[in-house]
């Protein structure tokens, strides 16, 4: 594992080496309970299957990366999308990204290339979030009710250590208050520019398919994927379908 200091923070992450000439850094952006090791081995598949330099990285206070001071906000994305991820990637000294971003971690790509249009080369998001809806609150109060009552907390503190209760708070409590209900990035997506991909499973226990198809409506152009038999996780319910998506991506907007 790597660490690199952004904004006074040590963050960890890995860098996988690009076994073609001439790919795109795809940069992938995790989910809102996840980190670094969470995306286990599909990095390393994904930089097979592409032959791309792949970099994940853990946000602030998820993983081994250092925490902020202050108490997260419900403008919580819109941080990291518009001030710790082109701060990331200027601090690494990559151009043009190809980003891939998972839940949170979609949300967060599409605020970034509406916030700044002319950096990437493209986004590639899975079960993305631009809105709150009914579906949403509730498998999140179900994830709270998971917390009391299963092995989940020892399940995530393999990942985030003596953070592991907060990480979980921030996420829920957030999601869960109510001045989040009319949290929304839809504004963000009509100023993309750049080509986009998006993937949902029908089966997703947090969104409906509306969360893409308004993606669709608002950036023209953009390519979506609905999967079945595949939830919230893409990445882990159809690896290979989706493996081949983005590989045929890059493909696509690296020509």
């Amino acid at each position: 594992m790597k660490h690199i200091t952004v904004k006074g923070l040590k963050l960890e992450y890995r860098d996988y080496p690009a076994t073609l000439a001439n790919q795109p850094t795809l940069l992938l952006l995790h989910e809102g309970l996840g980190c670094v090791t969470m995306w286990r081995h599909f990095p390393e598949k994904l930089a097979e299957k592409t032959g791309c330099r792949v970099i994940v990285w853990s946000r602030a206070g998820y993983g081994g990366s250092e925490p902020y001071s202050e108490p997260r906000t419900r403008h919580y994305m819109h941080r990291e999308g518009e001030e710790m991820l082109p701060a990331f990637i200027a601090a690494l000294g990559i151009e043009r990204p190809l980003l891939i971003g998972h839940s949170d971690g979609g949300s967060i790509a599409l605020i970034f290339a509406g916030a700044f249009p002319e950096v990437p080369l493209g986004i590639a998001v899975m079960a993305p979030h631009e809105f709150v809806e009914a579906v949403t609150l509730a498998g999140i109060r179900e994830a709270r009710t998971a917390w009391a009552t299963t092995d989940m907390p020892q399940r995530l503190a393999r990942y985030h250590h003596e953070r592991t209760t907060q990480v979980f708070a921030d996420w829920n409590d957030t999601w869960l208050s109510p001045d989040f209900r009319d949290w929304n990035i839809e504004a963000y997506l009509p100023r993309i520019r750049c080509p986009v991909l998006a993937i949902q499973g029908e089966n997703d226990e947090y969104a409906t398919m509306r969360q893409i198809d308004a993606i669709a409506e608002r950036v023209p152009g953009t390519e979506l994927i609905k999967l079945a038999n595949c939830g919230h996780s893409p990445q882990r319910d159809q690896e290979s379908a989706v493996l081949s998506a983005l590989a045929g991506f890059v493909k696509k907007v690296s020509v």
